[in-house]
């Protein structure tokens, strides 16, 4: 992103299968972090229904998606200038 815009190095997007799972996928990021002392300055409501979480660590910009909320922002598309890094899927520990 840094050569696109001028508010973070990247944007890391993922989808979940439903509300419920966005939700999780955010607080585990969160979670996980927050070990490290590693602050979102965005928080995540665990009732939130509105399909895309973003939480946002100043160079990183996470968005967690509901797959058919990400196929109509199609942030990927809109962004299409920025160098894209692909992240191998992590299987749960």
């Amino acid at each position: 992103m840094q050569k696109v815009s001028g508010f973070c190095d990247y944007f890391v997007i993922m989808s979940g299968n439903s509300l419920r799972q966005v939700n999780a996928i955010a607080e585990a990021i969160q979670q996980d972090l927050e070990k490290n002392k590693i602050k979102s300055l965005s928080k995540v409501s665990p009732t939130d229904e509105s399909g895309w979480v973003v939480l946002d660590f100043v160079s990183i910009v996470a968005h967690i998606f509901h797959k058919p909320v990400r196929e109509f922002y199609s942030l990927e598309r809109l962004w299409s200038d920025a160098k894209r890094v692909r992240i191998p899927r992590r299987i749960a520990e």
